[in-house]
């Protein structure tokens, strides 16, 4: 990386006392990640009161902010350790990355007039960070945010209580001891079912050895039987087939079974089309109104409601009329 003018060209690790930031150059560090923690304090605090001189976007300024990052990197993977035993937030990386980011904004903020140690902004910004990448990454269900720090509640107050009284709190316990109402609570708990999912191909049964065996939650879930329904309109269809006459079964087999023509089924039977129309009409309005009648009421619904579902059960029964 080409070094601005005003730095100087020291290597390495370079330790400094707070001084005015006209007075001394700063200092070129080659390795920021490598300077003692000791070190990177003193040297942060001369590196803040330079970034409030600088310009934004110019080389200087560029240079001066990044090296911050990287000398108080240390920050971040501390603040990382206790979520590492967390396996529903990602890997490491991301948890670094995330850290990293709310140390860059520590750094923007930071004043150091203020006289107080810039760790003392920084790890808030940081963990916070890492906090709501876990609310916004790890739910498999998104809920309200008032809920997803209400799971949080709910799972301290049940360890808690569990320890008190021996026994799993009940709704009620929960509510008079978070100060909330039981739909409250119940709602709460609800919602923390959506915090992880199983997968559906995922074995169901576990062994004592650890090992999976047997179906899947999919391969034991049932479908939904598309021509259920058209065996249901068959069935309710039979019943009222059999008051009909013979010529008019035959015509309804030679109509939806063999699927003649009106022309061709005047024909067979000795009649016109135009009767033939009127015979089929007349019957299938009997028809698809006595299989969507209430059964209690004895009323039919609309005829052009109901004429597909007659006409669908005839094609289907049609071929087996007599």
């Amino acid at each position: 990386m080409p070094m601005p003018a005003p730095f100087s060209h020291t290597a390495g690790p370079v330790s400094a006392r707070p001084c005015p930031a006209a007075a001394v150059p700063l200092p070129r560090i080659a390795e920021p990640r490598e300077v003692a923690p000791a070190d990177a304090r003193e040297l942060s605090r001369l590196f803040f009161r330079r970034l409030r001189e600088l310009a934004e976007g110019t080389p200087e300024h560029r240079y001066v902010r990044h090296t911050l990052v990287e000398m108080n990197a240390s920050l971040v993977q501390f603040a990382v350790r206790p979520f590492r035993s967390r396996g529903d937030g990602g890997d490491l990386e991301d948890l670094v990355q995330v850290g990293t980011i709310g140390l860059i904004k520590a750094i923007d903020r930071f004043d150091p007039a203020r006289e107080i140690e810039f760790s003392s902004l920084a790890m808030p910004y940081i963990t916070g960070e890492i906090k709501r990448h876990f609310r916004d990454t790890t739910w498999a269900v998104r809920v309200p945010r008032r809920l997803q720090e209400l799971r949080i509640d709910l799972a301290k107050a049940k360890e808690e209580l569990t320890a008190l009284v021996g026994r799993p709190p009940t709704v009620a316990d929960l509510a008079a001891h978070l100060s909330l109402t039981e739909e409250e609570v119940i709602e709460g708990l609800v919602a923390a079912n959506g915090h992880t999912s199983g997968s559906l191909d995922a074995p169901q049964a576990e062994r004592a050895d650890g090992r999976t065996e047997g179906h899947s939650l999919a391969e034991t879930m049932g479908a939904e039987e598309p021509a259920l329904e058209h065996v249901e309109d068959i069935q309710t269809l039979a019943p009222l087939l059999e008051r009909l006459t013979d010529r008019e079964r035959r015509m309804l087999s030679m109509r939806f079974g063999e699927e003649l023509t009106q022309a061709q089924i005047g024909t067979a039977l000795g009649i016109s089309q135009m009767q033939v129309s009127r015979l089929l009409t007349r019957v299938l309005a009997h028809l698809r109104a006595s299989m969507l009648a209430d059964p209690e009421l004895g009323e039919a619904v609309a005829p052009q409601q109901a004429e597909p579902v007659a006409q669908g059960a005839a094609e289907g029964a049609g071929a087996d009329v007599p």
